[in-house]
Formats: structure tokens, sequence, C-alpha cells
């Protein structure tokens, strides 16, 4: 399995940006994917998640309301749109794979590289 996240930038508190997960390498039918996040100094922590073969969607209080999660069964891709960033947002996000739904990010099997987000004031 390969995860390959993308799209990560720099951003004024109050925009937007998309990140993609371009996955690859097995089927994804019965597997949940993952955002992921993590700053410096702190533990991975979980962002949001949903199960490829499916509409559940799975959010940390944290960013709801103003993050989405989709995938593109089609393209095999898997995209978070962030609206109304705020510079606590700022972290290397990554994109993780599992057989079964968890928010510990010790869980997960596959990941892909981080790609970097940064929010200024």
């Amino acid at each position: 399995v390969q995860l390959q996240a993308s799209g990560g930038g720099s951003v004024q508190a109050g925009g937007s940006l998309r990140l993609s997960c371009a996955a690859s390498g097995r089927t994804f039918s019965y597997y949940y994917m993952a955002w992921f996040r993590q700053a410096p100094g702190t533990e991975r922590e979980f962002v949001a998640a949903l199960i490829w073969s499916g509409s559940s969607t799975y959010y940390a209080d944290s960013v709801k309301g103003r993050f989405t999660i989709s995938r593109d069964i089609a393209k095999n891709t898997m995209a978070l749109q962030m609206n109304s960033l705020k510079v606590e947002d700022t972290a290397t996000y990554y994109c993780a794979a599992n057989a079964r739904y968890s928010r510990d990010y010790r869980s997960y099997d596959y990941w892909g590289q981080g790609t970097q987000v940064t929010v200024s004031s």
C-alpha cells in the first residue's frame, strides 16, 4: 500500500487549503482512510476519517464544521478541504489507512509522507 499526500502550503488565518492523498497498491473497499496532524513537540492527533466504501465520516471536534473529508473512488484519492483555517491548525498533515476505525495513530498500518500546512495570523 502506498499513500502520497500533497497540497500543503502557507495561508493566512481564515483562508483555505485542500490536501490530497493518492492511494495505490491494493483495494481499499473495506478500509478506513484518515488524516492526522502533528505540530512540533506534540503527539500526532486525529483530524478526520472516512470509510472508503461507505458514507460515514468522522471529525475531531477542533475541525468539525471547518474541514471536510472526501474520497474519489474512481481516482483512488482522498481529500481534506480545510476552510476557516486557524493558526493552531499549523502542523504536518499525514494521510493514513487502516482496516478498522480508530482515532489512535498507533493503530494505523499505512502512512503517506507528511505535507506541511502553515497558517499565519
